[in-house]
C-alpha cells in the first residue's frame, strides 16, 4: 500500500494529521533506489505518519497545504538528482527530458527546487519545523562554487530558511531528529545529530572541531576557497572527522556535526527489506510512467559508500568512503520477490552499487581510524593494506543467477578494474564475468590515458586498463564469446590539457575503441573537481593547474576524441595546430575522412572495443 499523497488518501487510513509532510522534486516510486520512498518507510516502520507530496505546484504556498498542518516538520528534497544537474546540461542549455517525471515531461519541478519548496513550506506555516536532507542539500551544505551562477553560493541552509540540515545518507540522522521532535525538544536546540548542518550565533571550537574560512573570504579568494575545500575533505568521516564550522559575518555560523557511521550489513539488510511497493504510483499510469524507474525496476543495490576517490565524483562526499553491503541472504529473497511480479522476463539489470565490486571496507584500519586523511586507496596504486577479495560478490551473484525463473544476471554499474587487477584471483572473477554476467558489452571507466589527466582524475595508468582489456579479450576468446568493452571517456577534466587530448585521440586509434557519446566533465558541488574546476588549484597541493573553460577549448577537446568524425574535421585541425602537433593531421584524418560519422561499427581485434555512452549524471 502506498503512503498517502492527498488528504483524502490520509483521512482514509484514520489519520486526523501527518506527523512529517515529505515533499519531493520527484515523482512517487515506492522503490530504494528512491530516497524519498527509504526515508518514508523507515519513519512509517517507527510509528510516524508520512504524506508524500510529490511536485508540488511551486507557484504558491496552497499544495504546501494539501494535508494541512503536519504534527512534527516538513522534509524536503530536490529528488535522486541535484536540481541544476537535471535541468541543465553542461553547456547550461535546457533539457528535453526528465526521467523522474511522468512521461519524461520537463518542467515539473523548479530550479533550485530545495531552496524554493522549502520557502513555500515556510509560507505554508510559518512555525513548522523544516528540514531538508538529499543530494542537492547534501552537496550544498557549506559554502559552494556554483557553475550556473559562475559564483560562490553560501550554505543552502541559509538561502532555504530551513531549520536543519541532513547531509550524507540520512536514515539514522532522520530517526533521531523524528524522536526528539515527538519528545518535545523544539528544533532550534536539536544540534547534536551526527551528519546534520545547523545555524548558531555562537560557537566556540574545541579539539573535536575546526573553523574554516570565512564565507567571504571564500567568495572573494580562490585560494580561501581551495584551504576550505581541502579541510571539508579530510574531514568527512565518521571516526577521525571532526565538526566545521563556516563563519557568516561576525555573529553567525554554520555547523557541520561529525557524519553519521555508515549503516551495518544487518541494518542495511532491514531497510531494503521494508515493505516496499516497488512499483511507481499508479497516478502515473496514464502519463506514460516514470522512465528512471524502468532502469532499475528489475536491479538489487548491493553496497553503499565508494573508496574509488574518483575526483569528479561527489560519492565520497556524499555516501563517504567506506564501503557498506547487504548479505546474500537478503540479496536472494529481494531476487525471489522480483521473480514474482507478473512483468519479470528473467533478466536482473544490475546487482552493484556505485562500484559494483566493492563489498566492504578497503581495509581493516578503516573500521578502527577511518580513512586515510592524506593519501587513496586506489591510487596512484592499490594500498598494501587493502583487502582484495572478490569471494564474496561471486557467491552474491551465483545464488542469485541459479534461482528458478532467472536467465541472466546482468552488472550494469560498472566494475573498478584496478580493483580487479590487483587480485591474484582476477582470473576466477574475469570467467564468472564473462560467462555469466555480460550482456554483450562491459562498461569500464578509463575516462582518460594521458599520465597527467589520470593524475589529477585519481584514476590508474593506462597499463592497468590495456592490461584489463586483453586479459578480458583472452577470456571471452576462450569461452568462444563475443563481447566487447565500453569505454567511458571524460573531456576537458581540470588538469587535462590540449596535448593530452591529443594523446587520447592517437591511443584510441591505435587501440580500435571508437567512443559514440564522451561526457564533458560537469563541474558539480561537492566534488574535488570541481573546486581544481574553480580555483585553477590542486587544494590537496595548492598547485596551479591548467583549466580548460573557454567553449573553444572544450570543443577541440572533446572534437579530438570524436577525431574520426567529419564534422570534426575543421576542429581537429585548429586543435592540432594550436597543440604543434600538423605532423599528426594525415594520422588522424585521413581515417575520419575515409569513415565519416562512424558511430560504433569498428571493433578493435585487440581489446574488443565497442562504442557508445549513456549520459550519466555524477
Amino acid at each position: 500500500m502506498f503512503l498517502p499523497v492527498n488528504k483524502k488518501e490520509m483521512e482514509e487510513r484514520g489519520w486526523e494529521q501527518p506527523d512529517f509532510v515529505l515533499v519531493t522534486g520527484d515523482a512517487y516510486v515506492d522503490h530504494h533506489s528512491f530516497g524519498t520512498a527509504i526515508i518514508s518507510r523507515l519513519l512509517e516502520r517507527f510509528g510516524y505518519k508520512v504524506a508524500i507530496l510529490a511536485q508540488p505546484d511551486f507557484r504558491s504556498c496552497e499544495d504546501f497545504r494539501r494535508f494541512g498542518r503536519p504534527r512534527l516538520g516538513f522534509l524536503i528534497n530536490s529528488g535522486v538528482v541535484d536540481s541544476m544537474v537535471n535541468h541543465y546540461s553542461v553547456f547550461r542549455h535546457r533539457r528535453r527530458v526528465d526521467e523522474y517525471s511522468p512521461g519524461g515531461v520537463p518542467g515539473k519541478r523548479p530550479d533550485r527546487a530545495v531552496i524554493v519548496y522549502s520557502n513555500r513550506a515556510r509560507e505554508a506555516y510559518r512555525d513548522v519545523p523544516v528540514i531538508i536532507g538529499g543530494i542537492e542539500a547534501s552537496l550544498r551544505r557549506l559554502g559552494h562554487y556554483d557553475y550556473w551562477d559562475d559564483r560562490v553560493r553560501r550554505s543552502i541552509l541559509l538561502d532555504s530558511r530551513a531549520d536543519l540540515l541532513i547531509y550524507g545518507m540520512g536514515e539514522r540522522a532522520v530517526l533521531e531528529i523524528a524522536e526528539a521532535l515527538d519528545s518535545g525538544i523544539h528544533i532550534s536546540d536539536i544540534t547534536w545529530i551526527r551528519g546534520t548542518c545547523y545555524r548558531t550565533r555562537e560557537f566556540v571550537p574545541d579539539e573535536q572541531s575546526r573553523i574554516l574560512p570565512a564565507f567571504e573570504e571564500i567568495a572573494a579568494s580562490r585560494e580561501a576557497y581551495a584551504e576550505s575545500f581541502a579541510l571539508q575533505y579530510r574531514e568527512n568521516d565518521p571516526i577521525c572527522g571532526r565538526r566545521l564550522a563556516e563563519p557568516y559575518g561576525e555573529h553567525s555560523f554554520v555547523v557541520q556535526n561529525i557524519p553519521q557511521e555508515p549503516l551495518t550489513r544487518q541494518e542495511l539488510d532491514d531497510l531494503y527489506e521494508l515493505p516496499y511497493e516497488n512499483e511507481e504510483h499508479p497516478m502515473y499510469r496514464d502519463m506514460g510512467g516514470i522512465p528512471a524507474f524502468r532502469e532499475v525496476k528489475f536491479s538489487l543495490v548491493s553496497s553503499r559508500g565508494c573508496f574509488g576517490g574518483c575526483s569528479f565524483c561527489a560519492l565520497t562526499y556524499h555516501q563517504g568512503r567506506q564501503v557498506r553491503s547487504r548479505s546474500r541472504e537478503s540479496l536472494v529473497r529481494e531476487a525471489e520477490k522480483l521473480i514474482r511480479k507478473p512483468d519479470f522476463r528473467g533478466y536482473i539489470h544490475d546487482v552493484g552499487g556505485p562500484t559494483a565490486n566493492f563489498r566492504g571496507p578497503a581495509c581493516d584500519k578503516q573500521l578502527k581510524y577511518g580513512v586515510c586523511r592524506e593519501k587513496d586507496c586506489l591510487y596512484p596504486k592499490p594500498c598494501r593494506s587493502m583487502k582484495i577479495d572478490h569471494s564474496d560478490y561471486l557467491d552474491v551473484l551465483k545464488a542469485i543467477r541459479e534461482l528458478p525463473g532467472v536467465k541472466k544476471v546482468f552488472i550494469r554499474s560498472g566494475i573498478r578494474y584496478d580493483y580487479l587487477m590487483a587480485d591474484p584471483k582476477r582470473q576466477k572473477f574475469m570467467d564468472e564475468l564473462c560467462a555469466h554476467h555480460v550482456s554483450g558489452t562491459l562498461k569500464v571507466a578509463p575516462e582518460h590515458i594521458a599520465r597527467r589527466a589520470l593524475h589529477y582524475m585519481g584514476k590508474p595508468s593506462a597499463d592497468v586498463f590495456t592490461e584489463f582489456a586483453e586479459l578480458y579479450r583472452q577470456t571471452n576468446r576462450r569461452l568462444n564469446k563475443k563481447q566487447y568493452l565500453i569505454p567511458y571517456l571524460i573531456s576537458s577534466h581540470p588538469g587535462c590539457t590540449l596535448e593530452d587530448a591529443v594523446d587520447l585521440a592517437l591511443f584510441l586509434k591505435e587501440y580500435g575503441f571508437i567512443p559514440d557519446q564522451v561526457q564533458d566533465f560537469y563541474p558539480t558541488p561537492g566534488t574535488l573537481a570541481t573546486a581544481m574546476f574553480y580555483t585553477e588549484i590542486d587544494p590537496r597541493t595548492g598547485e596551479h593547474i591548467y583549466v580548460a573553460k573557454s567553449l573553444e577549448d572544450k570543443k577541440m577537446q572533446r572534437a579530438l576524441i570524436h577525431y574520426n568524425r567529419t564534422e570534426n574535421r575543421r576542429t581537429v585541425l585548429r586543435a592540432l595546430e594550436k597543440a604543434g602537433r600538423k605532423d599528426l593531421i594525415p594520422v588522424l584524418l585521413t581515417e575520419g575522412r575515409r569513415n565519416g560519422n562512424t558511430k560504433g561499427s569498428h571493433k578493435s581485434h585487440r581489446t574488443g572495443a565497442a562504442t557508445g555512452r549513456k549520459h550519466q549524471k555524477r
